[in-house]
């Protein structure tokens, strides 16, 4: 037995809203539960610079006010307590020598207090320093 086929001229379409619809709201629910770096909270007068190159943040990040509060990643220390900090602070797998620290000073910031700090970064084994500036 032959059948036949009957054609009456429509032909079958996929409507693309709903699919479009899902893709937008997809999109911007990842936007939005997208986990961005956390900065301290912290004002600061960066120094400017010619020569400033972007850096990835990440590591350890060291705050200098100008006041003189000193900050370490989010928690608040002092020059007497930043080494230990710095001590006990576990890189992972990373050695020390190699883990990048992140130094921001405030401009009005003495150089005598960004040598000291420079200097406890050191001791407690960190090679890797950046300074960080503004560009001009």
């Amino acid at each position: 037995m032959k059948l036949k086929a009957r054609r009456n001229g429509i032909q079958p379409n996929v409507d693309m809203t709903p699919m479009i619809d899902i893709v937008f709201q997809l999109i911007l629910f990842f936007l939005v539960s997208t986990t961005f770096a956390v900065l301290p909270g912290i004002k600061l007068n960066l120094p400017t610079s010619h020569t400033a190159e972007g850096t990835s943040v990440q590591g350890i990040t060291i705050t200098a006010e100008k006041t003189g509060e000193i900050h370490f990643n989010d928690k608040e220390v002092t020059l007497d307590t930043l080494g230990q900090a710095l001590a006990d602070f576990d890189t992972g797998t990373v050695e020390k020598t190699q883990f990048p620290v992140s130094l921001e000073a405030d401009a009005d910031v003495t150089n005598g207090t960004i040598v000291h700090l420079f200097d406890i970064i050191r001791e407690a084994g960190f090679s890797v320093i950046n300074l960080r500036t503004t560009s001009e």
